[in-house]
């Protein structure tokens, strides 16, 4: 089954209210400061500023699908377990 984007947007936005934007993207923060990557390391993979990425850690901004599918493949996880969706780290196969 095939998201639209506009599905997608609403997904994000339900998670952010009913679980508060903090915990959100907590594990992105976790995931990058286990292997001691800075902010500005990050934005440069993904090729925005750290400023952006910054945002995105928050959840100020939200992840554009692209990058969400860059981080989890980089850190060989799934976009779910990212968006604590799920508890399982390993990715999908």
């Amino acid at each position: 089954m095939r998201f639209s984007h506009k599905d997608q947007c609403a997904t994000i936005a339900y998670y952010k209210i009913a679980f508060g934007v903090n915990t959100m993207y907590r594990r992105l923060r976790d995931l990058r400061e286990d292997r001691d990557l800075t902010q500005q390391e990050l934005a440069h993979f993904l090729k925005v500023s750290q400023t952006t990425y910054s945002r995105y850690e928050s959840g100020a901004l939200d992840i554009p699908s692209a990058s969400l599918i860059k981080l989890a493949k980089f850190f060989e996880t799934s976009i779910d377990y990212l968006l604590e969706l799920t508890d399982n780290k390993k990715p999908y196969r």
